[in-house]
């Protein structure tokens, strides 16, 4: 980090705050954002250490959807999140559901959170609850306490009897989008969804490469989008290996259901560092500064 930089996030912070607090945090800085920046939409950075200028708040809600916990101000993305969540939302209700519930995109400028994910930090990820959508006439107090609804069964190895084809076809929906960068879900749900689509050729299948096991994520499915057109500043995630990623897949279950033994002398974890200002792209200065 070079010492100009270093000078000059000093300064902004004088400008913005009046002092400069060397314990105050990146997330405390954002997380007392309420509203968009003034800017052209722009993300900066990459999803788990960045910002994002211009972002736009998605509606309460709409004929297809609901933004669910409004409490957190949680529902700000870049324009085109919010153009790939109200029309993903359509196919649902194509598919049957009456629409879909959204849950955390990102806080108003991006950057970290005050709670919660390392990540949605460019206003380029959405979780979608996995709740198969009845109505989206809730009300504010219902969003707030209703519960989003589990798919796992035996620790994520496999679905559950709440787990329907609508949910693979809405993935799959998602997934065939080629602004989706990649699609997080736990490992259970990847295996069922790659035994389903078995009998399709490898061309049909090419959507399964985008779905990716990962931890938790069996109460929503986390979708993120690649760097938008136009975002110089903006960190693409590497494109997830070759393949449909079945096997991989298959691997995380086997892992579940019979556990590899411990290393026999593994390294002492080291705790994460929390994210500070400076650790940022020196445009999220200008982000935060903005009206």
């Amino acid at each position: 980090m070079g010492i100009r930089h270093l000078i000059g996030v000093a300064l902004a912070l004088v400008c913005m705050t009046g002092s400069v607090s060397a314990e105050k945090l990146a997330k405390q800085y954002f997380g007392a954002k309420r509203d968009g920046s003034a800017q052209k939409a722009a993300a900066f950075g990459s999803y788990a250490k960045g910002c994002a200028a211009g972002l736009v708040q998605m509606p309460d809600s709409g004929p297809t959807w609901q933004s669910m916990r409004l409490s957190r101000n949680r529902n700000w993305g870049h324009p085109e999140l919010i153009d790939f969540s109200q029309k993903l939302s359509r196919v649902a209700v194509k598919q049957g559901w009456k629409g879909l519930y959204f849950g955390d995109f990102s806080q108003p400028r991006g950057g970290p959170m005050l709670t919660g994910h390392r990540s949605h930090q460019l206003g380029l990820d959405a979780d979608i609850w996995m709740n198969p959508v009845g109505r989206v006439n809730l009300s504010r107090n219902q969003r707030e306490n209703i519960s989003a609804i589990s798919m796992r069964r035996a620790g994520g190895a496999y679905v559950n009897d709440k787990w329907t084809r609508a949910h693979h076809e809405i993935l799959k929906a998602a997934a065939s989008d080629p602004r989706v960068a990649r699609i997080f879900v736990f490992p259970g749900a990847k295996v069922q969804m790659c035994k389903d689509e078995k009998a399709r050729s490898k061309r049909k299948r090419a959507w399964l490469r985008k779905i990716r096991p990962w931890w938790g994520h069996h109460y929503h499915f986390h979708v993120r989008l690649s760097c938008p057109k136009g975002s110089r500043g903006c960190v693409n995630q590497d494109p997830p290996p070759a393949g449909d990623g079945c096997a991989d897949a298959q691997q995380w279950v086997n892992n579940i259901l019979n556990p590899p033994p411990p290393p026999k002398n593994p390294p002492k974890a080291k705790k994460r560092r929390e994210l500070r200002l400076a650790d940022l792209p020196k445009a999220c200065v200008g982000v935060l500064n903005s009206n």
